[in-house]
């Protein structure tokens, strides 16, 4: 096979991850006989410093002729502690979804046996967890119109869904529950808002096309607390983008840390893998971030992406072997115990490509 990937580094730590995701990539191609060609481009607060724009019309070009697109991070404390600053990173990142098309966001919840004592919820809880978010991606208040009064003290941001929106997003998650468990949650706020009565009466439509799947509506409250009360009552979770963006940052404590989180992008093109972390800038250049998130990101690229699902199972498989022998970062180690070998960024990359290579040759 042979594929054009685009590498955007990012901020933050996302240069510093993402260099294992793409490294587990050429090792992937070197394993199974694939030729993967790699380009870079700037995006977010390293392009502003560079252009003066978030998402340089180069990079966007790039992206349309690349199959797949590897993202590290976005996001900058400079902005984050300036809020009247216009050009912002974040604006780069909104603009290549709408740009591309992305309009799912899917986000597995891996559960690593060996990481049930990293999360703060009981491991009884955690225990056999499994579950795939659909965050629709290019509606809601984050895209809808933003107003700020002229004395700067009324705001206002609009939250806006079409329903071929709804339509779009709810078919691709049903048909993923159809290939699961056949069971979706979909979560909105319809006792309150009109936009997400919008969202329910469709999803209800939808629903009737696919009798197959237990449907469950769920108010966004009750979901964030049944989340962390009991996880394993979901298996397909379909919601909004606000809900979404929360839902799936809550998700990563069952997971034990966002540095164990991927994520994939799509539309009818062009895929945008990305771990779910942030940038986290406080540890930036210190080697302490954890690239596992970056290198299950290549691994959804390989299987959603390519539909190469023997390869991207080698690189899970592989990451769950490095956890079982006691391998771990900063933010999964109990630094209670010396029962573990707390590796940095660089050595945790290392080490995956290690046993990928080992596993290959005891296989």
């Amino acid at each position: 096979m042979k594929k054009n990937i685009l590498v955007i580094p990012g901020d933050g730590i996302g240069p510093e991850v993402t260099t294992w995701g793409k490294a587990a990539l050429e090792k992937i191609a070197e394993i199974f006989g694939h030729e993967f060609n790699f380009e870079e481009a700037l995006m977010g607060h390293a392009a502003i410093e560079v252009t003066g724009e978030p998402l340089p019309d180069e990079t966007l070009e790039k992206a349309r002729q690349s199959d797949a697109i590897l993202f590290g991070a976005i996001g900058h404390a400079k902005y984050d502690n300036d809020p009247s600053l216009k050009v912002r990173p974040e604006q780069g990142l909104l603009k290549i979804r709408k740009e591309l098309g992305l309009f799912a966001n899917l986000r597995p919840i891996l559960l690593f046996d060996e990481l049930l004592q990293a999360s703060s919820i009981k491991p009884e809880i955690l225990r056999g967890t499994d579950i795939l978010f659909f965050r629709e991606l290019t509606g809601d208040v984050y895209f809808g119109e933003k107003t700020r009064s002229e004395d700067r003290n009324t705001a206002s941001d609009l939250m806006i869904y079409h329903r071929y929106e709804v339509e779009r997003i709810a078919h691709k998650a049903y048909q993923a529950a159809q290939q699961r468990n056949k069971r979706l949650c979909s979560v909105d706020k319809a006792n309150v808002l009109e936009s997400s009565r919008l969202w329910r009466e469709t999803v209800q439509e939808i629903a009737k096309q696919y009798p197959d799947v237990e449907t469950e509506h769920m108010f966004i409250d009750n979901a964030a607390m049944q989340l962390i009360k009991n996880p394993k009552k979901f298996d397909v979770v379909l919601t909004a983008n606000l809900f979404g963006d929360i839902l799936t940052d809550e998700a990563s404590q069952i997971a034990g840390s966002m540095g164990m989180l991927a994520s994939a992008s799509v539309g009818e093109s062009t895929g945008f893998f990305e771990p779910i972390h942030g940038s986290a800038h406080d540890i930036a250049g210190k080697d302490l971030a954890n690239p596992l998130a970056s290198i299950l990101s290549a691994a959804l690229m390989l299987e959603i992406g390519f539909g190469l699902k023997e390869e991207a199972k080698l690189l899970v498989d592989t990451i769950d072997q490095v956890l079982k022998e006691g391998f771990r970062t900063h933010d999964i180690a109990d630094q209670s115990t010396n029962r573990f070998k707390v590796l940095g960024t660089a050595e945790m990359g290392k080490l995956v490509l290690k046993f990928l290579s080992q596993k290959l040759i005891n296989s």
